[in-house]
């Protein structure tokens, strides 16, 4: 009698779990069925917001529900990432990452979250170079002269960033620690907030991502001094490279990455992957790219994984030189 009640009990087992495996399929194979939720970590208005309002729209043509942008700004892009990595991993809400994500467990003493660890990447979405600008009332048309007005006034000229750990903050400090100058840093809740000020010359300078700079750079509201890519940027017809400059070894790319929290089905984040590529071969997201001097991405998941790895070890050894931190 023993015998046969564990039996049947075994039985009873091994059929519910190939019920609940049978399921499990079946709702990634629905998915998605209500709108899909990509996380800004950034204030509205900036880079990694016109990217993500970009792709989204194209790959909600094509999933057939909508791809809403929502902007969790502050921390310098952590606390959107924390909320995602804390989210259900069903494929419902996902990260437009940044290298600002790779610079920060370098920079942060402590963060809610393991960005390698918490977070799987769908796809690399494009890669842009950051601009170094300044204000259009600044008396300085070159990097050259940039630096001598610097330290001509020591402690007086000020640099914005989207928040602290953010891309610009980082090549705000790799330009000061590779120039031995004085400037002071000030953050933002974002990009936008920060260019508002460096327009209005509240603040003198800034490191920037292309297609936040060139609206202005062309109205001659800010003027582009050089751009932090190892090769120069069709986008900015004329304007050298830092290296050119003078700061040999100076390179930043800035890029962007869909991510979804760890667990998410691999069926889904497959799926995710292939609506994405999908966008970024659209001839009206290609040209609106190439505009502001955005390359769109292509990197299977395991090279981003690689990728974001090594990225992480580069900025951390870039923060430890340069002695930045953030509470």
């Amino acid at each position: 009698m023993f015998d046969m009640t564990r039996r049947t009990a075994i039985a009873c087992l091994a059929g519910a779990s190939l019920a609940l495996a049978s399921m499990m399929p079946a709702a990634a194979q629905n998915w998605p069925e209500k709108p899909v939720t990509v996380v800004v970590p950034f204030a509205s208005g900036g880079t990694t917001d016109i990217i993500a309002r970009t792709i989204g729209q194209k790959m909600g043509e094509s999933l057939r529900q909508p791809v809403v942008v929502d902007n969790r700004p502050g921390a310098g892009g952590t606390l959107g990432a924390s909320n995602v990595a804390r989210a259900t991993p069903d494929g419902y809400t996902l990260l437009l990452a940044t290298v600002a994500h790779t610079m920060a467990p370098g920079i942060y003493k402590k963060l809610p979250y393991d960005f390698t660890r918490d977070l799987v990447p769908v796809g690399l979405v494009a890669l842009t170079p950051n601009v170094l600008l300044v204000s259009a009332s600044m008396p300085v048309k070159s990097v050259a002269e940039l630096i001598a007005y610097i330290k001509s006034h020591p402690g007086k000229v000020n640099y914005g960033s989207a928040g602290p750990g953010s891309t610009e903050h980082l090549s705000g400090e790799l330009f000061r620690s590779m120039t031995g100058t004085d400037i002071v840093h000030v953050p933002y809740k974002g990009g936008a907030p920060m260019m508002t000020d460096l327009i209005a010359g509240q603040i003198q300078m800034a490191v920037e991502t292309s297609p936040s700079a060139a609206p202005h750079v062309r109205s001659g509201k800010l003027r582009a001094l050089a751009v932090t890519t190892a090769k120069r940027s069709p986008a900015y017809p004329g304007v050298p490279t830092l290296d050119e400059s003078g700061i040999k070894g100076y390179e930043v790319t800035t890029w962007y990455a869909l991510m979804a929290p760890r667990g998410t089905p691999e069926t889904v984040t497959r799926r995710l992957g292939a609506e994405l590529a999908k966008a970024l071969q659209q001839p009206d997201v290609l040209k609106r790219f190439e505009e502001q001097g955005v390359t769109a991405g292509d990197m299977t998941p395991a090279k981003l994984a690689e990728f974001i790895r090594q990225e992480t070890e580069r900025w951390g050894r870039v923060s430890k030189t340069a002695g930045v931190t953030a509470d």
